[in-house]
């Protein structure tokens, strides 16, 4: 159960256009794309001051609104196979710019960070929903 104090929870409450398996799916997907593809370019770590101490942050891996979306579409068909586009329109997800909306909702309440380049509109018709299950194929084990 979400705690109702966390900011997602608010969140979903001032703008209920996705649920919350929206949100952890492109959380999943970040992670995806950073551990299974590689993608992300390494950003310094970043010095914060906190009167006389300095908490450095991690350095972190930045991924464009494109690349974001290249891993949602990879780690969509590898979960959930012929049903992806099925299982993202039941989350509220139509096309890729809802990607844009819900990457823009996180960072407004400090859960995703952006660089000063990032826009909402690099979501925008990144790939057809269309035909997201074209690009599935079946495996069959060896043997």
């Amino acid at each position: 159960m979400l705690d109702p104090q966390h900011p997602i929870a608010k969140l979903l409450k001032e703008d209920p256009r996705y649920k919350i398996d929206a949100y952890a799916f492109v959380f999943e997907a970040l992670n995806y794309a950073h551990t299974q593809l590689g993608l992300g370019s390494e950003r310094p770590a970043e010095v914060e001051e906190e009167g006389e101490e300095t908490a450095a942050r991690e350095a972190e891996r930045h991924l464009t609104g494109q690349q974001l979306c290249e891993a949602i579409r990879q780690y969509a068909l590898e979960q959930y196979g012929f049903m992806a586009k099925c299982v993202l329109n039941s989350w509220g997800v139509t096309n890729t710019g809802d990607f844009g909306e819900i990457v823009f909702n996180l960072i407004g309440i400090g859960q995703m960070r952006k660089t000063p380049d990032d826009r909402r509109e690099d979501f925008d018709d990144v790939f057809d929903f269309d035909t997201l299950e074209q690009s599935f194929k079946i495996t069959l084990p060896e043997g």
